[in-house]
C-alpha cells in the first residue's frame, strides 16, 4: 500500500504528470488548498460526455463510466464553492443547449394548453432533451429527462447539488434515496407506471453522474440510516478537514478564452469516445489494489472497510476510464497514481467523517476520526512480538481472542506481512511491510 489510511493525516495527492494535462488545466483554476479535495470530482463532472462506450472491468463485466457519485465534504466556508466554477466551465455548452430546449418546451406547453380545449386535438407530450439537470429537479422530471436521453441513444445526464438534502427531492423522498442512488450507480432500469393521464409512465436506464457539496455534520445526519446497506460504498467521499487560521484569501483562476480553447480540445475527445474497450494496464492496477484493500481489511480486522473498499475500486476504475479517454486513449503511470490515490482517499474520508458511526453508533463529529479501524500490526510496538501481545491488543479493542488471534496471524503469514521464528516463538514484521507506506 502506498497510503496509510489508518492515520489522521490526509493522503497526499500525487503529482499530475504525463497524461493528466486536462486535470492539470482544471485544477490550475482553483486555490492550492482545493487541489487534492477536488481531484475525485473531476471525473463525474466531465465523464458525462462519454456515451455509447463500454469498458471491461477485471471481473469481465462491460460497464459504462456513468453512475459516478462523489460528495465534497468540508466545514462551512471551506471553499466548496470552487467546485461550481469547474462544473460551469465544463458544462457551459450543456447549459446553452438545455436553455434552448426548455424555451421550446415552454412554448409547446402554451400551445398545448390552448389547443387541448378542442375535442379533436390529440398530441403526445414532447419532453426536452436535457443533459445538465437543475439542482431542484423533482423525481418525475428526472425520470422524464432520463427517458428523453434513452430515446436519443442512451445519453448521460449530470446533476450538481449544492446541498445534500436536495437528493430527497430528486429521489422522491429520503426513504427512496437509497433505492435511486443504487439504480444510478448500477446503471439499472427504472420502471414507472401511473394509473392517471398526467402521471409518469415509461422506463429508462438511469445514466447519471452526480456531485454533492455538504458539511460533515449534514453528511452524518443524511447517511445515518444508510451506513451498511451499500449506499455509502457507492458514493465516493472527498473530505477536506478544517484548515488553520492563516488569514490568506484563496486565489482562483481567470477562466480566460485561452483556457476554454484548451479545455474544449479535451472535452471533444470524450464526445468522440465510442465503442467497447479493454484498458489492460488499468485492470491490472485494480487487481493489485483489490489485494491491497483486502490486506488493509486483514490488518484492521474490519469487514466494513473491506466492503466499502470493493466499491471504491469500481469508482476509481471508472475515473481511470475517463482519464484514459482524455489522454487520446493512452495510459500513463501518472494516471495509475491518481487512481490509487482515489481509492485510499475515499476510504480515509469516510472514516474521518463517519468513523465512530461505522464502529459503535453516533457520538459526535469531533470523535469521528478517532474511530478509524486501527492497523493492529502497526499498533504493536517494535518489529517483533508474541502471540500474547496480539491477543492483549485484540482484547483491548473489544475483539475476540484465542482462535481469532491465531487466524489473524495465519493470514498475516500468508500475506508475507510477518515471519515466525519457532526457536524464539516470535513473529517479526517483514521488510516489505515496514517499507510499504509513505
Amino acid at each position: 500500500m502506498m497510503y496509510d489510511v489508518t492515520k489522521q493525516t490526509a493522503p497526499k495527492g500525487p503529482r499530475l504528470g504525463k497524461g493528466l494535462e486536462a486535470y492539470n488545466l482544471l485544477i490550475s483554476q482553483t486555490s492550492q488548498d482545493m487541489h487534492d479535495p477536488l481531484l475525485p470530482l473531476l471525473s463525474p463532472v466531465i465523464g458525462t460526455r462519454i456515451s455509447n462506450a463500454e469498458f471491461q472491468y477485471p471481473s469481465g463485466q462491460w460497464l459504462e463510466p456513468c453512475g459516478q457519485q462523489v460528495a465534497l465534504i468540508a466545514p462551512s466556508a471551506g471553499n466548496k464553492g470552487q467546485l461550481g466554477l469547474i462544473v460551469e466551465a465544463c458544462n457551459r455548452d450543456f447549459r446553452q443547449q438545455d436553455a434552448e430546449e426548455l424555451k421550446k418546451y415552454l412554448q409547446y406547453q402554451k400551445t398545448y394548453k390552448k389547443r387541448s380545449q378542442s375535442k379533436e386535438f390529440k398530441s403526445e407530450e414532447v419532453f426536452p432533451l436535457l443533459r445538465f439537470l437543475p439542482a431542484d429537479t423533482t423525481k418525475p422530471g428526472y425520470l422524464k429527462a432520463q427517458m428523453a436521453c434513452q430515446e436519443h441513444g442512451g445519453l448521460t445526464t449530470y446533476i450538481d447539488l449544492k446541498e445534500i438534502e436536495q437528493l430527497d427531492n430528486l429521489c422522491g423522498s429520503h426513504r427512496q434515496v437509497t433505492q435511486m442512488l443504487r439504480l444510478m450507480w448500477d446503471r439499472e432500469i427504472y420502471n414507472a407506471l401511473r394509473a392517471t393521464v398526467d402521471g409518469v409512465t415509461g422506463s429508462a436506464i438511469l445514466r447519471t453522474n452526480l456531485t454533492v457539496s455538504t458539511t460533515p455534520v449534514r453528511a452524518r445526519q443524511f447517511f445515518k440510516g444508510n451506513l451498511f446497506d451499500g449506499t455509502l460504498g457507492r458514493m465516493v467521499f472527498s473530505y477536506k478537514p478544517r484548515g488553520g487560521r492563516d488569514g490568506k484569501i484563496p486565489h482562483i483562476g481567470k477562466f480566460s478564452d485561452e483556457f476554454y480553447e484548451k479545455l474544449d480540445v479535451y472535452l471533444a475527445r470524450l464526445d468522440n469516445c465510442k465503442g467497447r474497450y479493454i484498458i489492460r494496464p488499468l485492470n491490472k492496477l485494480i487487481e493489485r489494489l483489490s489485494d491491497d484493500v483486502a490486506e488493509l481489511g486483514d490488518l484492521t480486522d474490519n469487514d466494513c472497510l473491506w466492503d466499502m473498499g470493493k466499491r471504491s475500486l469500481i469508482s476509481a476504475w471508472k475515473a481511470g476510464c475517463v482519464m484514459w479517454a482524455l489522454n487520446n486513449m493512452t495510459w500513463s503511470r501518472s494516471m495509475a497514481d491518481v487512481v490509487e490515490f482515489l481509492v485510499w482517499h475515499d476510504l480515509w474520508s469516510k472514516y474521518q467523517v463517519l468513523g465512530d458511526m461505522l464502529k459503535e453508533g453516533d457520538t459526535s463529529t469531533d470523535d469521528a476520526s478517532k474511530a478509524i479501524p486501527p492497523n493492529m500490526l502497526d499498533d504493536i510496538k517494535g518489529d517483533s512480538f508474541t502471540e500474547q501481545q496480539l491477543d492483549a491488543l485484540r482484547q483491548s479493542l473489544g475483539k475476540p481472542t484465542g482462535s481469532a488471534t491465531k487466524r489473524q496471524l495465519r493470514v498475516w503469514l500468508h500475506r508475507g506481512l510477518v515471519t515466525f521464528n519457532a526457536e524464539t516463538d516470535l513473529y517479526s514484521k517483514t521488510e516489505a511491510y515496514l517499507n510499504r507506506t509513505r
